[in-house]
């Protein structure tokens, strides 16, 4: 498949800058299981204008983290600044070095992608546009790499780009996190049930995090609008433009 080219980021001195934008799941269908445990999905991917931003530095190493905008607000899961954020582990697959200072904006754990978006990130710094090497790092990271709007399928390896379609969409972000591979043990355990709304991972995630329908009935209750999980959780979103208390309203990049 052939990229279209991404924006090369901008320069501040020696220093270059390039923004990760955030990825919103709007469906989500699992359709199988292969033999290796990997579930196979049927998805539709938008990308944000919620974005990480990465400042790389070519003649240093080591990666800082700080947190802005709704991640400074509601952090989610720790981000670690060590050989295992996703940040280290792209510039070691495409053998580059740099010292890289990351603006958190996506809360961690919050089913956004923002680490594979920052993965993805770091291969377009590198130049690379090569989705087998991003799905090394992540079923996110093709996604990520290609941007805009698209069918996801396989284990997130397959990404077929949509029409773009301009769209705004409200998200609740919850102090929680939800893992993604407990989810979808959640998911195997509790017999493979279809969402009740556009996403089959719904019902698992609240399984596992019972605490998120409260915050889905404060977003249906406001906007009085079903809410939709993003990913395995935990954001939760509306289409439409709903400013409030708790609330984020981004719209699509594509």
């Amino acid at each position: 498949m052939s990229i279209p080219p991404a924006p090369a980021g901008r320069y501040r001195g020696a220093v270059q800058v390039v923004e990760a934008p955030a990825k919103l799941t709007v469906s989500l269908r699992v359709t199988g299981v292969r033999a290796d445990g990997y579930h196979l999905i049927d998805a539709e991917m938008v990308s944000l204008d919620l974005t990480d931003t990465l400042e790389f530095e070519p003649d240093g190493e080591g990666i800082e983290v700080v947190y802005a905008g709704p991640a400074a607000a509601n952090p989610g899961l720790p981000v670690p600044a060590g050989p295992d954020n996703l940040v280290a582990r792209a510039l070691e697959l495409v053998g580059r070095r740099a010292r890289v200072r990351i603006t958190k904006r996506i809360p961690a754990g919050a089913g956004l992608g923002g680490g594979s978006a920052d993965a993805a990130a770091v291969l377009r710094w590198a130049g690379c546009d090569d989705l087998g090497l991003a799905a090394r790092l992540g079923a996110d990271v093709p996604f990520c790499l290609l941007g805009g709007r698209a069918r996801v399928s396989g284990v997130g390896e397959v990404v077929q780009p949509l029409p773009p379609v301009r769209r705004n969409f409200t998200l609740v972000l919850p102090p929680l996190s939800c893992p993604t591979a407990e989810v979808y043990r959640a998911w195997d355990r509790l017999g493979g049930p279809t969402g009740p709304g556009s996403n089959d991972l719904e019902t698992a995630a609240v399984a596992v995090v019972p605490e998120l329908a409260r915050w889905r009935d404060r977003l249906a209750d406001a906007t009085k609008t079903r809410p939709h999980l993003a990913g395995s959780g935990s954001t939760w979103f509306v289409d439409g433009a709903f400013p409030g208390p708790d609330r984020v309203v981004v719209t699509t990049t594509s």
